[in-house]
């Protein structure tokens, strides 16, 4: 189907492509319109790309999750002979060996009992029960009669003991090849998964990636495949377990006793119902824990990345209101669930409990008629009872299953979907129309330029050259060919792309360069670099070529990235190049340089120029202006100048003699908000891919951020304290608590009382046997309002401490000063981290996990009583058994946690690939590597999965043991326990007593030791939220600090304007080796405009930053002659308005966006119309369809960038400001969108004193003063006259720009 099936050399050993392509075309060829349809993948689906192999492992691991499942049943049946063996003794005592009689089946039963070995269970119990059963009697049954001697009472024992131990050595060889099968199945196929997923991701057309978010991807790519990694592994063979032990326990109380069974399966349905329904509410407890935040964690991700925003319109008040509505919203949504939780949990110990009371006084009347015997009827009480509990306990495993196969469909349908341009494969797609009727010929080696406005579709004709779409009608050629008929990889091989915004990977300088062509030397590399004017700057860097870039570039400026990606551009030699506005985000200084490089790569080369600058094409062959889609005129410069048309237009609003005054502020303040939102997204997508592989990746978060944060060490009572406004809930909590952890003891010695109650006969059997069911009844219902109680009101305290944590936490970090946020320890993306996932980690130190904690320590105390008080010695030796479990138990925790760090690392590259790759698939699928991210992110597992593997077995081995330790204790215990009753140390009543306090008591502790885990994440997690909450601000921003000063001549509180630089110092904090600013100095009187100039990094933003107090100076900085330090801080910004290159729009309303910038809390109407007409943007809000109350989307993705830039506009003049700073405000903007902006710009400066940062000199040539500042110092200061007679620094720029 494919023609260049194969020339894919994609992997090593799987064949990958040969898989993604014999599934995909029988999909394709099955349905033509498969984009429509949604296919489940199905319980077997998971298994669809497993070897034979694999499912080799899987029927072994089948077969042996089977027997490990009959495993209880099977024990069951030996209790119950056991049972009947010690009522015997206890009924009757020992007979001497020389007085006992036994007659023929006597020893026929014996010899089956004794000498039968390991028979079958069903058969031993039949014999057995028809043995003591051969003389039946109305008021005690015959075989109450008999006497056991010492002898064969040791005998019989020794017996059992072995049936335990056989059980147990059966258990750990099953249990350690049904785990050891599964997961080296599961993380074999889980391994080509990734692999065929990530390929046919790259493999998707840009169309299909227009409707999916690169976000949404990544998350496929690490959750999605980690819950089919849950779903084909272990917890698949702990379903096929469970069922095992549900059918095997039903079985074995047939066989034992049919009647009491049907008595207890109808209670059976309310059991497994109430079970399966608190099990599935558990396993949601995650969902529900993210839905109940979603809403208050988007505003803390949108607030914390546009800090610089908030803080400069003196938001934070007004963030921290929102953020505790949204968060009592959430509460509100939890506690709803928890209140069904708490009934839930209550009727399943009511129904459990009341089961037994049923199961004990049924079992006794057919104990009393002769029909059963007390063996037979525990034997039932184990073996049915808990094959109910495992229908309830493996529905987490069930829920894990089918979560697995719902994000196996979601992958699978990526799998199956063939792309109609694919770039294994030559074939097209048909997106919306956007060209209409356009026709353009390009001859080899000319350059040609396309103009216009937005959504002209100039980047359409780039992206249908790349074929990232096919047009819907008409044809592009190449050479006179089709390229719907070349070979698409080949087709990409010709073109060098460089865009606006370059896509640099988070590899060295020299591999980035080589993505442009893999097989370049380094002398091509470096010549490649010289052409681009980037060798030089490589060469002063400590490491040179092999420099890591960080993501997305993060260590380079944006002149640099650009000129490392034209290299990368121009190492392939293409024949055709694509430049896309690259220049257009540059300062002056770096512009030149880039432009000089792009001049000299253009020549013998066919060059397509999309530019907005239209300085920069003056001199291409060939200039086309586009509007709406259609080619309007086209020409050289001097042609269409003469036309006067649409070109014509273009160039005179770019010209000196039509710029007014002023304009600009501040590109770095931007670069650098920008750079935290990149650094944020970067720690989500990261986190989530690197982590995916952790059993426990909140530990491992937590160990990272604490060696970090270093935060103080936070006591369970500073805790406790922080919860006190609760005490009322905690109080009654606590009680419930201490109800609930009696219960189990209380349920052990009533089991005890169970033995005891079958020794009777008769009326007296009956009347003890009613007695204890009634005792049941009363503990069930006390069992089920207790845990409704501590439910309740432990959950009520906890979930409002969590919120009181998160408000306190949000409020304080909205004090600090905005320079706290550039360090790594406290960017963004971890506080963000912080509030979302740490905070309810406190909970397990507080809330239901402490009451579950104070009710094992209750548990605990009273099993040890009865234990010690009903037999000491048989206590002793269950007290070394227990710790025995409970280390198995922590060493299968400690095993899975030994390696996490080294996982973490070896995800980490996976991740970044697979991340970088998916996020940034354009630049990808230009370069034609798309194979070559499948290899390096293939390469990227290999560790990861040989880890897996080795770890499978330690698994296994640690998991095994854990499980046949308690058949273990079974044997040693009651073998222990003939020894005392023979030796008269004990009577048979009390064995029963100490075993099942001690060994259900362990069970219910054992379960709560791993919350100590828990309780250690907690502190964790509290230390590092009480250090944001105590944390102290540097630069403080209460509305009591600071002076306020009145105009004396006016008599009104507003500053006028005036603002001086004087000798001013400084350096980042995240930076404090280099210094920044050294001595800068001016004066700008009020109402003047001042611009700033120069290269990237030399200050000019710093300027604007240290104005707005983002950051505190070493000395100077002052505002009507006040030190800006001494001004309080909210009364200083309010007089301050700020626009920046990339502004930041919250996702409300446009009205809301706009009154976010007014002083007053309730903004009137008229003046957000007013403002808006100001920037020029009320007439285009009237005509949407929603006007004022249009939503603008997530950071403003609904308006395009000149709309975008007008609403901010407005949202700085609502609030009437004396001093206005302009970041960059149209260097991104078309032609047609700069002049509308410009034009709102120059009306907002009126009367303003105003500060503006520019890389476009046109913009600024009017303005009262120019300063040109270097390496922190201004060099040149006057009017662009003034500066341009130096013939310095200044001209040269201008010279540059070729103005």
């Amino acid at each position: 189907m494919f023609k260049n099936e194969e020339r894919i050399p994609l992997l090593k050993t799987d064949n990958l492509l040969d898989i993604c392509y014999s599934s995909c075309a029988k999909i394709k060829d099955a349905d033509d319109d498969y984009d429509n349809v949604k296919h489940k993948s199905g319980i077997w689906g998971l298994f669809r790309y497993a070897s034979r192999g694999d499912v080799c492992l899987m029927v072994v691991g089948l077969v042996f999750s089977v027997l490990h499942g009959a495993s209880f049943p099977v024990l069951a049946l030996v209790f119950g002979q056991m049972t009947n063996t010690f009522i015997v003794q206890a009924t009757h005592g020992f007979a001497s060996n020389s007085t006992r009689v036994v007659n023929q089946n006597d020893t026929e039963s014996s010899t089956s009992l004794l000498d039968g070995g390991l028979v079958s269970f069903a058969t031993e119990a039949s014999n057995y029960t028809a043995a003591v059963n051969r003389s039946f009697e109305p008021t005690r049954p015959s075989w109450m009669n008999d006497q056991l001697s010492p002898e064969e009472f040791r005998i019989y024992m020794s017996q059992f003991s072995f049936y335990y131990l056989a059980i147990g050595a059966g258990v750990l060889v099953a249990a350690f090849i049904q785990t050891l099968c599964w997961e080296l199945a599961c993380e074999h196929q889980v391994y080509r998964l990734r692999q065929i997923f990530f390929a046919q991701m790259l493999r998707q057309d840009i169309s299909w990636y227009d409707k999916n978010q690169s976000g949404d991807l990544t998350i496929k790519l690490s959750d999605d495949l980690e819950r089919v990694r849950e779903g084909v592994g272990a917890k698949f063979s702990m379903v096929l377990q469970y069922i095992s032990t549900f059918v095997s326990g039903l079985v074995v109380g047939l066989i034992a006793n049919w009647l009491l069974t049907l008595v207890i399966l109808s209670v059976g349905p309310i059991l497994i119902a109430t079970s399966a329904y608190m099990a599935k509410i558990a396993s949601s407890s995650a969902a529900r824990e993210q839905l109940k935040y979603s809403i208050a964690g988007g505003i803390a991700e949108e607030v914390l990345g546009s800090i610089r925003t908030v803080a400069a319109f003196g938001g934070q008040d007004k963030e921290v209101h929102r953020y505790k509505l949204a968060l009592e919203r959430g509460l509100s949504l939890a506690m709803k669930k928890y209140y069904i939780l708490s009934l839930g949990i209550g009727a399943v110990f009511l129904v459990t409990y009341g089961a037994y009371g049923l199961a004990f006084w049924y079992g006794a009347e057919l104990v009393g008629s002769g029909k059963a015997t007390p063996g037979s009827v525990f034997t039932v009480l184990f073996s049915v009872m808990t094959g109910a509990f495992s229908l309830g306990n493996a529905l987490p495993f069930v829920n894990a299953v089918s979560t697995a196969v719902g994000a196996a469909s979601t992958i699978f349908d990526i799998i199956d979907r063939v792309p109609d341009i694919d770039p294994y494969s030559p074939q097209g797609d048909k997106p919306d129309k956007v060209l209409k009727n356009f026709s353009l010929e390009i001859l080899p080696g000319k350059t040609v330029a396309l103009v216009g406005s937005s959504g002209a579709g100039k980047s359409t004709i780039g992206s249908l050259l790349l074929r990232f779409y096919d047009p819907t009608s008409g044809q592009v050629s190449l050479d006179g060919a089709n390229i719907k008929d070349l070979n698409l990889s080949w087709l990409r091989g010709q073109i060098g792309v460089v865009s606006q915004e370059p896509c640099l990977f988070g590899v060295s300088i020299l591999e980035n360069i080589r993505y442009g062509r893999s097989d370049v030397k380094l002398q091509e590399v470096v010549h490649a670099a010289m052409m681009a004017n980037a060798h030089g700057f490589i060469a002063m860097l400590p490491q040179g070529y092999n420099t890591l870039v960080g993501d997305k570039g993060a260590q380079l400026s944006g002149g640099q990235k650009q000129r490392v990606a034209i290299a990368r551009a121009l190492v392939r030699d293409p024949k055709i190049l694509l430049l896309d506005e690259a220049t257009s985000a540059l300062d002056a200084h770096s512009e030149g340089i880039v432009q000089d490089a792009l001049d000299k790569a253009m020549q013998g080369r066919t060059t397509i120029i999309i530019a907005h600058r239209l300085s920069t094409i003056r001199n291409a062959d060939i200039i086309y202006a586009l509007k709406d889609g259609a080619v309007v005129e086209w020409g050289t410069h001097s042609d269409l100048m003469m036309k006067q048309g649409l070109y014509h237009d273009l160039v005179t609003t770019q010209t000196t003699d039509h710029v007014k005054d002023d304009l600009l502020s501040s590109g770095e303040v931007s670069g650098i908000e920008t750079g935290m939102r990149q650094r944020r997204h970067e720690h989500k997508s990261f986190s989530s891919l690197s982590m995916s592989s952790l059993q426990d990746p909140d530990l491992e978060h937590l160990v990272q951020e604490v060696e970090q944060s270093k935060p103080e060490d936070v006591s369970f009572l500073r805790i406790l304290r922080f919860n006190s406004p609760e005490w009322l809930l905690l109080l009654a909590g606590c009680f419930a608590c201490m109800v609930v952890g009696s219960v189990m003891p209380i349920f052990a010695f009533f089991y005890g009382e169970v033995f005891a109650t079958f020794t009777l006969t008769g009326e007296q059997l009956k009347s003890a046997a009613l007695f204890w069911t009634l005792m049941f009844i009363v503990l069930a219902i006390v069992s089920g309002l207790s845990m409704w109680l501590e439910v309740v009101c432990m959950a009520s305290a906890a979930e409002k401490m969590v919120l009181r944590l998160r408000l306190e936490a949000f409020a304080n970090i909205l004090r600090q000063p905005v320079g706290w946020f550039d360090l790594e320890t406290s960017s963004p993306g971890r506080l963000i981290t912080r509030l979302a996932r740490d905070a309810p980690l406190v909970k397990s130190a507080a809330g239901m996990r402490a009451g579950q904690v104070l009710g094992a320590l209750v548990t605990l105390v009273a099993a040890m009583l009865i234990a010690f008080l009903y037999g000491w010695k048989l206590a002793l030796l269950l007290m070394i058994a227990v710790p025995v479990i409970s280390f198995a138990g922590y060493q299968q925790m400690l095993i899975i946690r030994r390696n996490q760090r080294r996982d973490a690392e070896l995800m980490n590259e996976a991740g970044r690939v697979a991340s970088e790759s998916v996020q940034n698939v354009r630049t990808v699928q230009a370069l034609g590597k798309e194979l070559l991210f499948c290899e390096i992110y293939l390469d990227s597992l290999i560790a990861p999965y040989l880890e897996a593997k080795k770890q499978a077995i330690l698994f296994g081995v640690v998991y095994a043991v854990s499980q046949a330790v308690i058949y273990m204790m079974y044997a040693g215990a009651f073998r222990f326990a003939a020894y005392l009753i023979e030796n008269g140390d004990m009577d048979t009543t009390n064995v029963y007593r100490v075993f099942f306090a001690l060994a259900f008591c362990a069970s219910s502790v054992g379960q709560t030791a791993a919350y100590f885990q828990d309780f250690s994440k907690a502190k964790m997690a509290a230390g590092l939220l009480f250090q944001l909450i105590n944390r102290k601000s540097e630069i403080e921003i209460s509305s009591n600090s600071g002076i306020k000063p009145v105009s004396a001549a006016l008599r009104f509180e507003k500053l006028q304007g005036k603002v001086s630089f004087k000798d001013v110092h400084f350096k980042y904090p995240s930076r404090p080796d280099v210094m920044v600013l050294q001595g800068l100095n001016f004066t700008l009187n009020s109402g003047q405009t001042l611009a700033l100039v120069g290269a990237s990094g030399c200050g000019k933003s710093t300027v604007v930053a240290l104005l707005e107090r983002f950051y505190d100076p070493t000395r100077g900085t002052t505002v009507d002659d006040f030190n800006t330090q001494t001004l309080n801080l909210p009364y200083l910004r309010s007089h301050i308005g700020l626009v920046t290159q990339e502004p930041v729009l919250f996702d409300c309303s446009i009205r809301d966006n706009i009154a976010y910038g007014s002083l007053e809390a309730d903004v009137k109407f008229a003046d957000i119309k007013e403002a808006a007409r100001k920037a020029n943007i009320h007439d285009f809000i009237l005509g949407l369809p929603e006007g004022y109350n249009t939503m603008v989307g997530e950071r403003g993705t609904q308006l395009s960038g000149g709309q975008k830039q007008r609403v901010a506009i407005a949202r700085a003049l609502v609030r009437d400001p004396k001093i206005l700073l302009l970041d960059e405000a149209t260097s991104a903007l078309d032609t047609e969108s700069e002049k509308v902006v410009q034009e709102a710009l120059d009306r907002a400066r009126e009367g303003r004193t105003c500060i503006t940062i520019a890389h476009r000199l046109s913009t600024i040539q009017n303005a009262d003063c120019i300063a040109v500042i270097h390496k922190g110092r201004i060099v040149e200061q006057g009017t662009h006259e003034e500066l341009k007679n130096l013939h310095k620094r200044y001209y040269q720029l201008i010279k540059r720009q070729r103005l």
